[in-house]
C-alpha cells in the first residue's frame, strides 16, 4: 500500500503549528513581562527617559504576535484543508496548485495565477 502523498504536508504543517503555539506563549511571557515590569512604576511614556523605547518595544512586541497568530490561522487552515480533501486545489478556479508552489509555500489556497495581489 502507497503512503499517503501527502503525509509529509501534514507532519511539516503539524510542526509549524506547534512551533507556533510555542513562540506564542514565548510572546505571551514577553508582554507579561512588559506589563510586571511597569506595574509598579509611576513613570509615563512621554516623561519616561526609556518610556518611549519600552512603549516601542510593546508595540513591537504586539506586532509580531498578531503576525504569529495569523500564520498559526494559515496553517491551522490548511490542515482543515488536508481533512477536508481540498487541500493542493486553487480556490479560485479549481485547478491543482503546481506542487512547486506548496512546497515553498504549503499554506497556499489558490494557484500562481490567482495569488492575491496579482492583475
Amino acid at each position: 500500500m502507497p503512503d499517503d502523498p501527502l503525509a509529509h504536508v501534514v507532519a511539516a504543517l503539524e510542526a509549524e503549528r506547534d512551533a507556533l503555539h510555542a513562540r506564542l506563549a514565548g510572546l505571551a511571557e514577553d508582554m507579561a513581562g512588559f506589563f510586571e515590569a511597569s506595574r509598579d512604576s509611576n513613570a509615563d511614556d512621554e516623561h519616561d527617559p526609556e518610556g518611549q523605547t519600552i512603549a516601542f518595544e510593546r508595540a513591537q512586541l504586539s506586532a509580531v504576535t498578531e503576525q504569529t497568530r495569523r500564520h498559526l490561522a494559515e496553517v491551522e487552515e490548511a490542515l482543515a484543508r488536508v481533512a477536508d480533501g481540498s487541500y493542493g486545489r486553487c480556490e479560485v478556479c479549481g485547478r491543482p496548485i503546481p506542487p512547486a508552489r506548496l512546497e515553498v509555500r504549503p499554506m497556499a489556497r489558490t494557484c500562481v495565477e490567482h495569488a492575491p495581489g496579482r492583475r
